[in-house]
């Protein structure tokens, strides 16, 4: 059994071909999956339970609903109208604490109208009302 090239002595190369193989393959992998990692990325959001905030007895809630109507406390408001009366409310009130509550169905686009809105009325602070997590059984 001869081991080595000629002269038995052994060969010192390396075949470089199977590593030539692998780095392009890799290469190609690369080339292809780049471009799908910089299109987005997909974020699950953490489930947390938050603690409620204190009670206060004179809340300014604004509500949405899912068929887009937005309501002042329990007042129906058009949305063109939302500004004014906030403005009126806030004007004779010390507290000017906003509550916003907005179906989970509805457009995400309105909502930000929404709180668009509650900014020209010169609101910096809106809290979101969520609903607590519920456990299933």
């Amino acid at each position: 059994m001869e081991i080595g090239g000629k002269d038995g002595i052994p060969m010192s190369e390396i075949n470089v071909t199977p590593l030539v193989d692998v780095m392009l393959v890799l290469l190609i992998i690369f080339m292809v999956t780049a471009p799908r990692l910089e299109q987005g990325v997909k974020v699950d959001l953490p489930q947390v339970t938050a603690a409620a905030l204190p009670q206060v007895s004179e809340e300014l809630v604004i509500s949405v609903t899912r068929d887009r109507r937005v309501y002042l406390n329990r007042y129906a408001v058009p949305l063109s109208e939302l500004e004014p009366k906030l403005e009126q409310i806030l004007a004779r009130r010390a507290n000017k604490d906003v509550y916003l509550r907005a179906d989970k169905d509805v457009a995400y686009g309105f909502v930000v109208q929404v709180m668009a809105e509650v900014k020209k009325a010169g609101i910096v602070s809106l809290g979101m009302v969520t609903e607590p997590e519920r456990v299933q059984p």
